[in-house]
């Protein structure tokens, strides 16, 4: 063997000799701090944004799946190819003017899956808004700000007790 690595003969040993490198071994971390103390804003819970457009072409996309599985049935059916033309337009616009307006289907939702990342995003923002809004907590709350007003207090009655033990001595 060369470099002093491994055994020295294979020989008896039940193996062939080849040395691999331990791929689990766990080199050790810098000593330096895990994080910048000026950078504390950056570890704040910041909600993740939605992105509209991605949730527009969900919405259109859902049209189209409908839309597509009545001209499939259509079609399946032997009706005319333009008669299933009007039938799949009028309900592409009926669709679209429920989308347009708001209202979402009157069928309830399905559970998001863990892939539909904007869609739990928008749906997560929604109910934080629903919660902040039972709990009547101001859009501008900070967070912990009830116990730096406490700790101000404290340290106004500390100041106050300070200058009363100087104006009697």
């Amino acid at each position: 063997m060369s470099d002093n690595v491994g055994l020295s003969t294979p020989r008896g040993s039940g193996t062939s000799g080849y040395v691999q490198r331990n791929l689990a071994h766990l080199r050790p971390r810098d000593r330096a701090a895990p994080y910048n103390a000026k950078d504390l804003d950056s570890f704040k819970h910041r909600q993740r944004q939605p992105d509209k457009e991605i949730l527009e072409h969900d919405r259109k996309r859902e049209v189209e799946v409908k839309v597509f599985e009545l001209r499939d049935r259509l079609e399946d059916e032997g009706v005319d190819e333009d008669e299933i033309d009007k039938h799949c337009d009028v309900l592409r616009k009926e669709l679209q003017a429920k989308m347009n307006k708001g209202g979402r289907d009157a069928t309830p939702r399905k559970p998001l899956k863990a892939h539909q990342v904007h869609e739990l995003a928008d749906a997560k923002i929604k109910e934080s808004e629903r919660l902040r809004n039972a709990l009547k907590i101001s859009k501008d709350y900070e967070e912990g700000s009830h116990w730096k007003r406490q700790e101000e207090r404290l340290r106004k009655a500390l100041e106050k007790d300070s200058s009363v033990q100087k104006d009697k001595d």
